[in-house]
């Protein structure tokens, strides 16, 4: 991994003395946000999408000094660098349609989370005298790109292009990350946002199957709670095909996802099974690996979390087994993953779920807590029955590759939730930016 510095005489030279006309394929809400700040820092942009989005994106962004084409044929003909901006599952069929139509000597670039389906059809369809140079914005459309991490990678390309494609991209003002290859990029993202996404899908999916919202409950008003409520929402707040293709496609995801099934599993019974010596020797050997005492760590305020509450209603805070951490710290010791490596590709969800997962295991009297919860507590004992089995269905479904029972699955969680999406939503944008201002 390389952080490209970009001197101020490259920049002015990249951004004022090399024209280039810049086309995306696929003008949803990430495509919509790179054609305006394109076209903001004074580039061509022309773009298309499907026919019938035609009149309201004309509408939307010829104004901006956009083009609307006929197709994805039309922009690859015309431009020197082509960003398809489309979901995962469909990165083949469009790449397909237009690829060989690719102006010669262009780039093209894609914007999905994952690489592997990206870069095969690149392969497959595009014309050998085509540039690759790949990219991930690791933010979602509602976020400006600037100071947010911006992934690179040079899959197929000379020098020349290299440093026109990194000159372009710097208008967006993102922190740009050079990575090796697709692979590095789609192993960090497995654990970055994959694991992540499907932990806090679970939590959702097991309140909804108990019947209540967490808010309500004494044992979810501590601050590491209030956390993981809110990133449950945020995450359910947004559609599920970002997520789907993300769990689903990447490789490395499936793998991991199912070390994090075990993980929980494994806990779980020794749980049930009151075998508090095992239980404790294993807790102990997790924390040793991932959180020795001569690290470095995020060291979330709990004063902070605690603030974000949904309750309203000042009940006092009962004991809580955190069976969602452990089993992700448990998770990180078995694959031997080292989390704070893979902060270079961090979302915010990733960043709280680390950042508690810390808290927890750094706070000696929670952690004691947690395990005699954990091991004793009958009434937590039914959540965390809940929380196994909902585990168990999104591991089962993304095992089997099922895209729609995914998309069901978190669609019915996310209904049940409905009316307090919006609300997590905005509470967590401003939890974010609390913490970061004070870790």
């Amino acid at each position: 991994m390389i952080i490209i510095p970009f001197p101020i005489e490259f920049r002015l030279f990249a951004i004022y003395n090399i024209e280039m006309d810049i086309g995306i394929i696929g003008l949803g809400d990430m495509g919509k946000l790179y054609a305006k700040h394109f076209a903001k820092a004074g580039h061509q942009v022309c773009g298309a999408d499907l026919p019938v989005f035609r009149e309201k994106l004309e509408e939307e962004l010829s104004p901006l000094g956009i083009e609307i084409l006929i197709d994805g044929n039309a922009v690859s003909r015309k431009c020197d660098v082509i960003f398809y901006a489309v979901e995962a599952e469909k990165i083949e069929e469009v790449v397909a349609l237009y690829g060989a139509s690719t102006k010669y000597g262009a780039i093209v670039a894609g914007q999905t989370s994952v690489k592997h389906p990206e870069i095969a059809a690149f392969e497959k369809y595009l014309p050998g005298d085509v540039n690759i140079i790949t990219c991930h914005s690791l933010h979602g459309p509602g976020f400006d790109p600037k100071g947010q991490t911006l992934i690179v990678i040079p899959h197929r390309c000379d020098a020349d292009a290299y440093t026109r494609m990194t000159g372009l991209l710097e208008v967006l003002g993102s922190d740009i990350v050079e990575m090796k290859d697709y692979h590095e990029h789609d192993k960090i993202v497995a654990d970055t946002q994959a694991v992540t996404h499907m932990g806090f899908e679970s939590m959702g999916t097991a309140w909804k199957e108990a019947g209540f919202f967490p808010w309500e409950n004494p044992s979810y008003l501590g601050g590491i709670d209030n956390v993981k409520i809110l990133t449950m929402l945020r995450i359910f707040s947004y559609k599920s095909h970002i997520y789907a293709g993300l769990a689903i496609m990447n490789p490395y995801a499936r793998h991991q996802i199912k070390r994090y099934a075990q993980s929980e599993s494994e806990l779980f019974k020794l749980m049930i099974m009151e075998k508090e010596d095992e239980f404790r020797q294993r807790i102990k050997e997790v924390k040793h690996y991932l959180f020795p005492d001569d690290k470095q760590f995020l060291l979330l305020d709990n004063q902070i979390m605690k603030e974000f509450s949904l309750s309203g209603t000042g009940s006092p805070h009962t004991p809580n087994s955190h069976l969602s951490l452990l089993s992700m710290a448990d998770a990180w010791y078995h694959l031997k993953i080292n989390p704070y490596d893979n902060l270079i590709c961090q979302t915010p969800p990733f960043r709280l779920r680390l950042g508690i997962v810390e808290y927890l295991f750094r706070n000696e009297e929670l952690l004691e807590e947690s395990i005699v919860a954990a091991l004793y507590d009958k009434q937590i004992r039914a959540d965390d029955l809940e929380f196994h089995s909902s585990v168990r269905e999104w591991s089962s479904i993304i095992g089997y590759g099922d895209i729609n029972g995914y998309k069901q699955h978190f669609d019915q969680t996310k209904n049940f939730f409905n009316d307090r999406l919006e609300q997590g939503r905005l509470q967590s944008a401003e939890l974010i930016s609390r913490l970061n201002r004070n870790s």
